[in-house]
Parts: structure tokens; sequence; C-alpha cells
């Protein structure tokens, strides 16, 4: 191992600073460039050197736009033995706005490690490993990278800034936030007002109606087979024949990475098969915004599967299907984002009350149908296996 990851959530970044220059005074020679320490030890026959890099959203903020959502999906898809414990660390990783990257030229030692450890602790946070352990401030693991609980007793922290919200960073995100909210105390629904807003129509990545026809119609085919493989069906007579069926609607390059893998799987994974196959709730999103659907319901029940297949069933080809979609409007797509965004921070914060969710939600459905509205607003830009959860 020779790197360490030092996460945490800050007002600014000039505190760190001042942390690592004591933890390095003594044996060490630090020249510093902007946001860069170079760090060689005065030891004679023990010399070592390593980097550290800070940065911030405020410095560096494309880090956390591309590198946040994946850590939120990694642990995400991590099977933690404890659920709460799963939340927490999500939480945490959604309010993390500043890193402390160290990079050592050669193998880190117990030595350093521990002294790396002691800079985590004087900066508060939690330390990564390169094997996706996580550490809390003392050092102490919160979680390995198999799910297994560590000794940590671990409570999120959030600077202030996170705390109290992000600004507003439109007009129009504002509105969008507060009519969904509206919306939500008519019906008794619980929110937080501190949740941020989405992006506004020019900063979202939506999208096209011929992109969503496809993902519809390739998604819906695997869904097929993935039921197949849930009920112990004849897998090779299922795969040969959904694999004829993407050809012939020619949307197998509309596959995802994951759903090739499974569908080539020689013994796909019965567990995996159950997770596309709520995927229908996702599906569902897409043929809403293609105009085959009239109206999202408050997410209770699972959709009509029946009429879900016969959407793209009913025509012989993808043309003959794409030429009978009629795409909504942005805005009505966004407001719908917006509404699942606030509805799955109902749900996950009654599931952490130990209460039921509320108007009968099911968070699962309440989970896929956010993949799909917030994949074609193009929410982070994120590809449609790794949609970010967090509330």
């Amino acid at each position: 191992m020779n790197h360490f990851t030092i996460f945490a959530s800050k007002n600014d970044i000039e505190g760190v600073e001042l942390k690592i220059s004591d933890a390095f005074a003594k044996g060490f020679a630090i020249v510093k460039s902007e946001n860069e320490y170079s760090i060689k030890s005065k030891a004679l026959f023990k010399k070592h050197k390593f980097t550290i890099r800070v940065m911030s959203e405020d410095t560096n903020l494309d880090y956390f736009t591309k590198n946040i959502p994946g850590m939120i999906g990694y642990y995400d898809n991590i099977p933690f033995e404890d659920d709460n414990l799963k939340e927490l660390v999500l939480t945490q990783i959604s309010v993390l706005n500043t890193v402390i990257a160290i990079e050592s030229e050669k193998e880190i030692t117990e030595e350093q490690l521990l002294l790396f450890s002691r800079l985590l602790s004087t900066i508060g946070g939690i330390g990564f490993l390169p094997n996706g352990t996580l550490l809390d401030d003392e050092g102490v693991v919160i979680v390995y990278p198999d799910g297994q609980s560590g000794p940590s007793d671990f409570r999120p922290h959030a600077c202030t800034r996170k705390i109290m919200g992000q600004a507003v960073s439109s007009e129009e995100g504002e509105q969008r936030k507060n009519k969904t909210i509206a919306f939500l105390k008519e019906n008794a629904i619980p929110y937080a007002v501190s949740l941020p807003q989405l992006p506004p129509i020019e900063a979202c990545q939506f999208k096209t109606q011929e992109d969503i026809a496809r993902r519809a119609v390739a998604l819906l085919i695997v869904i097929q087979f993935a039921c197949d493989v849930a009920q112990s069906g004849d897998v090779e007579e299922s795969r040969d024949f959904f694999i004829n069926m993407l050809r012939k609607y020619e949307v197998e390059d509309d596959l995802t990475n994951n759903e090739r893998d499974f569908l080539q799987a020689s013994e796909p994974d019965a567990q995996e098969a159950i997770n596309i196959s709520w995927q229908y709730e996702a599906y569902w999103t897409l043929i809403w915004a293609l105009g085959f659907v009239e109206k999202l319901d408050v997410p209770d029940e699972v959709c009509d599967c029946e009429h879900a297949i016969q959407v793209v069933s009913n025509y012989e080809t993808f043309e003959q299907f794409y030429q009978e979609t009629t795409m909504r409007n942005q805005e009505e797509i966004l407001d719908e984002a917006d509404k699942i965004y606030r509805y799955h921070w109902a749900c996950v914060d009654s599931r952490i009350q130990e209460q039921t969710a509320p108007v009968g939600m099911n968070e699962s459905i309440v989970m896929e149908r956010r993949r799909g509205l917030f994949w074609m607003i193009g929410h982070r830009d994120e590809a449609w296996d790794t949609i970010s959860m967090d509330t």
C-alpha cells in the first residue's frame, strides 16, 4: 500500500494546512507549492518521501463531482452486515467536501501509517485505504471491504456549510424544490428543507428521445430474462430467445456492462436476477417519459407489468416502437426527478427511525424510479448501473 486518503467535511482548508505543517514539523523537510506538500524524512538510514495534496470543493469542484458519486455507488453496492451503518457511511460520504491525498514513493510502513492516522485524528473525517477499508477519525475500522463491521462506534460529521445546505444555485431549482415541498406538505409526507435542489434544466445533460427509447427496449428484454432466471426457468433456452429479441430490435449495443455480463454468465446469479427484475420500476419511468404511461403515481404499488411488456411487444421493430413515442418536456421530467428525490429521503428517514414509510411507499420502487429519472436528466452524468442513491 502506498496510498492513504483522508476525506473530511470542512468549512475551509486553512485549518487543514496548518495541521499538516504541525504533523510533520519534526523529523521532516516540507516544501509547499500551492495546495501540495512534498515531504521528506530527515532520517539518515530511513529516508522516505511522500506527497500530500489538499483539495476542496472550492479549489477543485470537478474532483468531487466526478469522484464522490462513484464513492457513494461503491459503498452502496457493498453488502454491509449492518444496514444502519451503511446509511451512516453513505450519509458521511454525501457531505464530504475536503480530501487529503497522501502518496508515498515506497510501501507505507506501520510507523508512517500511525503518523497518517494521527493526522486523520487531528483533522477529523474518515480514512480510506486502497482496499476499500474505511477508518474513523481515531484510525479504528468502520467497515471492511466485504461489508463486515469494524469496532468503530461511527457517527457522521458535517461542517456547518453542509448542515445548512448548499447555497441556492438557481432560482429555477429553488422554485422546483419549493413546489415539491408544497406537494409533500399537502400529502403529509415528511421532507428535509436542507436536502439540496436539483440543477436547473440548462445544467442537466438530458438523454435524447432515442437514447431513452433504446434504453427502455434493451432493459425490458434483460428484465424478462432476469425474471426467467429468478423463477428457475430454462436458462439456456431463455438466453437464446432474449438474445434474439435484442437482435430483432437492434438494441444489443444499448445494454449496460452489468446487463451484458448477466446475460452472458453461464450461471446467472439469482440475487442479481431479482435486482434486475426490480428495474421494471425504472423502466416504467422511461415509458412514462415516452408517453406510454399517463401518470407516475405515488410509488406504493408495483407497476403494471403486463402493460409494461405490451408497450414494446406491440411493435415488430424498434423503428415502429420509436415512431409511436411522444417525448414529455424536460421540465416535467425534472419535476418528477425532484419529487422522487424527496420521496427517497422520506423513505430513508422513516427506515432509520424504524417507522413505516409514509403513505405506504415502497423504498425499492422509489429507488428504481429514481434510477430511471436521474439517468434521464443526466444528474452528475452517472451511468445507469451506478446512479447514486444518497439522500
